[in-house]
């Protein structure tokens, strides 16, 4: 479900400060997609929804040295938290929103998004600004440590079809917004829709 970027903000910035501890052991999953998502060294990479920057690790450690890392939040705190744990050492953060990206056109080679898609206000116009960052042939990763239906057992749901993370949602949500899904992957311990930005 999307939310306003007001919402999102109340949401997560009362959560911050246990965020990382409430979801001890993501790390590997988020280390997996990370590997999915095919950087390069050297490559340029942007954390889309970043939150506390659980991902900024290993994707510093996919572009090595040479690269650069952005993580990009709406909410003061989340990134607070990542400046806490030391993730600005790997990644430079600003606190800005997803849906108007201070970056100019094809600027990125991928953008990785944890849990981003149901929190945009606007999915199609919001994955169009990522496209736009984004050089033709980069990617996109869209994940989630859990699959939709642990997800949704989690929060005492069912999933429903009108779920935007659902393939046959997604595949032309993405079509609509500059991209083309290139493997999706639904399990309980997994959620990774890859796209690739058209040219």
């Amino acid at each position: 479900m999307s939310d306003d970027p007001t919402r999102v903000q109340e949401f997560f910035g009362t959560r911050a400060a246990d965020w990382d501890a409430r979801f001890p052991d993501d790390g590997p999953a988020y280390a997996a997609a990370v590997a999915d998502l095919g950087l390069r060294p050297g490559d340029t990479v942007l954390d889309a929804g970043c939150g506390t920057g659980r991902a900024l690790p290993p994707l510093r450690a996919a572009v090595g040295p040479a690269g650069t890392v952005l993580g990009a939040d709406l909410t003061p705190e989340m990134l607070a938290e990542a400046v806490r744990a030391g993730r600005d050492a790997v990644a430079a953060l600003l606190l800005t929103d997803v849906a108007r990206l201070p970056l100019r056109d094809g600027a990125l080679d991928a953008v990785f998004g944890a849990g981003l898609i149901s929190h945009l206000p606007d999915p199609a116009e919001n994955l169009r600004e990522l496209a736009r960052v984004v050089r033709p042939g980069g990617r996109l990763a869209l994940f989630h440590p859990i699959g939709r239906a642990a997800l949704a057992a989690r929060h005492g749901r069912r999933v429903t079809e009108q779920d935007l993370r659902a393939e046959p949602n997604l595949r032309p949500l993405l079509a609509r917004s500059g991209w083309r899904l290139t493997d999706y992957v639904d399990r309980d311990d997994r959620y990774l829709a890859l796209a690739v930005r058209a040219d």
